[in-house]
């Protein structure tokens, strides 16, 4: 009888055990969602594309009247990265286990605006500016991004790795340019002076790509089903040119009285004014023979071979990834 009961009391023993340890492990919850923010810094700058025939300078040129030709005061090459700025994002997670869960998160980006090119010319001996172009530009754009999350899963702070693909959904460079001339003109047999100004906006769209995104955080509990998390990450999105689109034009061409300087007319031209070469642009890998590309230039009118079909450029690429840190909330369902 002692040995039944000695036994019995052993058996209870064994199973007691499994289901003491089994109740000092949180169950985890399976299904989680997160909403974050954060700012990016560029890295691995490179040289900026061109805007039409602008090379990404920043240049200085004086203008001699007597011998009509220009001189360069100075130059420098413009360099940046379209990853510098900011970005939130949504994401929807499975936990596989306490160790490895699963994420998609949907990020709207936009990076700052960047100078891509300047040129100012003076007239020589003076501070007086003759003409002046300066473009920005900045990317919006909108992605995928599956990835794996690792940690050690630990209940107070529990630090992770997250690592996957970036999937660009939507997005684009957007370009605004603003330039000014003077200058003079003979009309009617008189000479006046003529002040040219022009605003152009640009949509550069990409061809598909696929990048990569790597991330170091810390997760905190604030209660049962809510986590706060910090991490830093690095994502690189590589990204080339596709085509562009001119998608608002005003260009002002004022006749002014060299007397007084009063405007005697202007002359105007739209988005609608432009050939399909100017408002259009597909770009290419290799410019030949055949390539649709400018023939002359008249003020800003640009002459292409055919004026009505879209012209060719050589492809230019850019980088939208960078270093950042974001921070945001987990609900735990």
């Amino acid at each position: 009888m002692k040995t039944k009961t000695a036994l019995l009391a052993a058996l209870c023993a064994v199973i007691s055990v499994p289901a003491t340890q089994a109740q000092s492990i949180k169950p985890t919850s399976k299904f989680y969602v997160k909403i974050a923010g954060g700012y990016y810094f560029s890295v691995f700058p490179g040289q900026f594309p061109k805007v039409g025939s602008y090379q990404p300078h920043d240049q200085h040129l004086e203008y001699n009247p007597a011998t009509e030709s220009s001189t360069s005061v100075s130059e420098k090459v413009l360099t940046g990265s379209y990853g510098a700025g900011g970005r939130g994002g949504l994401s929807f997670g499975w936990n596989i286990n306490r160790y490895i869960a699963v994420e998609g998160t949907f990020n709207y980006y936009r990076s700052k605006k960047n100078l891509m090119t300047r040129e100012v010319t003076t007239m020589a001996g003076s501070s007086q500016t003759l003409g002046k172009i300066e473009s920005h530009g900045y990317v919006d754009a909108i992605d995928f991004a599956p990835s794996v999350v690792v940690s050690p899963g630990l209940e107070k702070v529990n630090p992770y790795v997250r690592f996957g693909m970036v999937v660009p959904l939507w997005g684009n460079l957007k370009i605004e340019t603003d330039a000014s001339r003077s200058g003079s003109a003979v009309v009617g047999g008189q000479t006046v002076l003529t002040q040219t100004t022009v605003h152009r906006n640009e949509t550069v769209n990409p061809n598909v790509t696929v990048g990569f995104q790597g991330a170091v955080g810390v997760a905190f509990p604030v209660s049962k089903r809510f986590d706060i998390f910090v991490e830093a990450e690095y994502r690189n999105i590589p990204v080339r040119s596709k085509e562009k689109e001119v998608t608002s034009y005003d260009e002002a061409i004022a006749l002014l009285n060299p007397a007084n300087g009063t405007v005697i007319t202007t002359q105007r031209r739209g988005l609608t004014d432009l050939s399909t070469a100017e408002r259009h642009t597909k770009y290419v890998t290799t410019l030949d023979q055949s390539s649709n590309t400018p023939v002359s230039q008249q003020g800003a009118t640009v002459t292409y071979k055919h004026d009505d079909q879209p012209a060719n450029d050589l492809k230019s690429y850019i980088n939208i990834g960078g270093l950042g840190a974001n921070a945001g909330l987990k609900w735990k369902f």
